[in-house]
């Protein structure tokens, strides 16, 4: 079991580019974090990670809601991260993230097709973090390839790991370097 010692959200909504011109709609990225006892920490070299993946399914479906009730509608672009305390190891946060999660959390966010970006490191409190975000329905969607930045308050403490569940509701503003469009995804998965 992972034990949650808090939750937090963070919202980011830009609605005009640097440049100045009309874009469009605003383009709103939203992560959603728990911030969990790691039941490893401390205890060295530990080759079974089951406790921790078979855990993390209930903490994708509660991070995808959230994401998804703060995103306020559909969910276009999609990634996940995390954090892991220093009394932890790296390989504890990505046993957190695997398709146990995934599945989860793409599951109460509308499906998707795609594989989820994810990031990872060894981490102090207050440490940043860049979360990829890419289309969820296919991955060679240019437009969407973004990321969220991502620091949660005291957090992660030695003994925790943050979990990170980010989405968007639309790809870059004024993506213009080619590739394949989310409407040709569309049309080649019918």
């Amino acid at each position: 079991m992972l034990l949650v010692r808090k939750t937090f959200v963070s919202i980011e909504e830009i609605r005009t580019p640097s440049t100045g011109e009309d874009a469009g709609p605003a383009l709103r990225k939203v992560a959603a974090c728990a911030v969990v006892t790691n039941p490893l920490a401390g205890q060295g070299f530990v080759a079974d990670l089951s406790s921790i993946v078979n855990a993390s399914g209930e903490i994708g479906t509660s991070l995808g809601v959230m994401a998804s009730q703060a995103l306020g509608s559909p969910v276009e672009s999609y990634g996940k991260g995390g954090l892991v305390g220093t009394a932890g190891e790296q390989e504890h946060i990505n046993a957190a993230l695997t398709s146990v999660f995934g599945n989860a959390f793409r599951e109460v966010i509308g499906g998707g097709k795609a594989w989820i970006t994810s990031a990872t490191k060894l981490a102090g409190p207050g440490t940043v973090i860049d979360v990829p975000l890419a289309y969820k329905d296919e991955i060679w969607v240019r437009s969407h390839y973004d990321a969220m930045e991502v620091r949660v308050p005291e957090a992660p403490l030695p003994n925790e790991m943050v979990i990170i569940a980010a989405v968007a509701n639309r790809g870059r503003i004024n993506a213009r370097v080619g590739g394949m469009t989310a409407s040709e995804a569309k049309e080649n998965q019918k």
